[in-house]
């Protein structure tokens, strides 16, 4: 889908669609005025006294216009309470409108932009969230299908009839629909099956993308490189592991930030085998890995001045004849080695060994992003990621990053006593607990220890990675978070 900006009133702009927008219980139509006819405004008010248009978040509804607009057709969106709106409202009722114009065919739509002079946000941020809401909301993933999505929306236009504000507006719109297609592209890797999207299959994927990007790639191999951990979990597939690192060519300030995303293509669970249902929803366990690549991509094309790398490490983790074996002791690349409890905690396994590199690169903060544990679905479900770390201000700077983004996030505890739970007698430490609960926090207390005292932020996205119902701007299946959360934390 093209984004555009144009200066001209929507009075005279000639599209398929045209889409406005309005709040909860008003009388008349506040968000289309001056946008739409005398007649279509009247005729809207009466569609609010009867009840028809309430203004719900979300709700549409179409309207033919006949002869009396350019547009052929206008659907008025529900912004919901005026006093609970926010950007990601924004994005709601974006993607809202899109899908009505992907339900009638349209090629043009042209739409005002949600959310300005309302909550305190500026023209560009409302159009970022214009812009994010319609391309994350038209989303399809064809996969290999043979028949494809019958209908894509093919521009879409935001409409400004003030000249003083289209400059702003570019800047937003570009900004969004750099970080919005971004984010689909992680949603297409992330919803790909395991037998097509393998350690190989996406290490040249991110040599590909590096160099279309202006992005530097080089891919290791973690054996050769002494990465124990990670050569240990990709014993028991015929698969071999890899080590991607990206990082921006140009000139670049600021601390190191290294984004670590956890890339098992597919976990069976090893010798510590899972149990057959839902199974197949396992090719997610990369879902980490696709988001920092393609933030990587962003960053890139918003050019931003950021000495940014990303650290990705890549396997399968399977029941071959080679496999790891619970009791076993492995080394790492630090040194430290761990005992062997369930071959089925191999993510934290593998970020232990990419943290430590990010460190020898000279990353002076890190923010890991991984698919890690269940406990994480049981404690905050497919609503929000689980946050922890060492450092009580980056929290705080990413929390501030998700509200902006609207991917939420909640802080869970690492407290001393978690590390009693992987006391080992034959090892540094053990790589999860017997039965002890508190799955998210004793997760984060591993990394921990590979982190050290260089300011780290673990983000376990188990339970956001992929959902199980649409909702909002995102459809079923895989979501791209946390793309725009560590885009807006780059920024930021």
């Amino acid at each position: 889908m093209k984004v555009s900006v144009q200066n001209i009133s929507l009075t005279k702009f000639k599209c398929d669609l045209l889409v406005v927008n309005i709040f909860e219980k008003v009388k008349k139509p506040g968000g289309a005025t001056g946008v739409i006819d005398d007649s279509m405004e009247n005729h809207i008010t009466k569609l609010i006294s009867s009840g028809e248009i309430e203004g719900k978040l979300g709700e549409k509804t179409l309207i033919h216009t006949f002869e009396g607009l350019p547009a052929c057709r206008v659907v008025v969106i529900g912004l919901g309470k005026r006093e609970d709106f926010g950007l990601d409202k924004a994005r709601v009722a974006s993607a809202a409108g899109i899908r009505v114009g992907k339900q009638v065919k349209a090629k043009k739509v042209a739409t005002i932009i949600h959310g300005a002079g309302f909550g305190g946000f500026d023209i560009a941020d409302a159009a970022q969230a214009t812009v994010e809401g319609a391309i994350l909301g038209a989303y399809e993933f064809d996969g290999n299908k043979t028949e494809k999505a019958p209908h894509q929306v093919k521009d879409l236009v935001l409409v400004e009839k003030d000249r003083r504000k289209v400059k702003l507006i570019k800047i937003g719109a570009r900004i969004g629909e750099i970080v919005a297609n971004a984010e689909n592209n992680a949603r297409d890797l992330v919803n790909s099956p395991s037998n097509k999207v393998t350690p190989t299959y996406f290490a040249k994927y991110a040599q590909k993308m590096a160099k279309a990007a202006g992005l530097k790639c080089t891919v290791l191999d973690p054996k050769k490189r002494g990465m124990a951990a990670i050569h240990a979990i990709a014993k028991g597939s015929k698969e071999p592991a890899k080590m991607v690192v990206l990082q921006t060519r140009a000139s670049t300030r600021g601390p190191r930030v290294a984004l670590i995303g956890k890339g098992v293509t597919f976990d069976a669970g090893g010798i510590s085998l899972k149990p057959s249902k839902k199974l197949w929803e396992m090719k997610i366990d990369m879902a980490g890995a696709a988001a920092v690549a393609e933030v990587m991509r962003a960053i890139s094309q918003l050019k931003l001045k950021k000495d940014v790398i990303a650290v990705i490490p890549l396997t399968e983790n399977m029941p071959g004849g080679g496999a790891l074996k619970p009791g076993d002791v492995v080394s790492s690349l630090s040194g430290i080695t761990t005992e062997i409890i369930s071959t089925d905690a191999e993510g934290r396994m593998i970020l232990a060994d990419a943290i430590t590199y990010a460190k020898r690169l000279g990353a002076k903060i890190i923010v890991d992003c991984a698919t890690l544990t269940g406990g994480c679905i049981t404690a905050l479900g497919e609503t929000a990621s689980g946050i922890m770390g060492n450092s009580d201000k980056l929290i705080e700077d990413f929390k501030a990053a998700a509200e902006r983004t609207g991917e939420k996030v909640w802080p869970l505890p690492l407290f001393k006593e978690y590390k009693k739970y992987l006391r080992s007698t034959v090892a540094d430490q053990k790589n999860c607990t017997e039965g002890m609960g508190a799955s998210p926090s004793v997760g984060g207390t591993f990394l921990h220890k590979f982190a050290g005292n260089t300011p780290w932020v673990h983000l376990d996205i188990a339970g956001t990675a992929n959902i199980s119902i649409a909702k909002g701007y995102l459809k079923k299946g895989a979501t791209g978070v946390p793309v725009r959360t560590l885009v807006e934390f780059i920024k930021s």
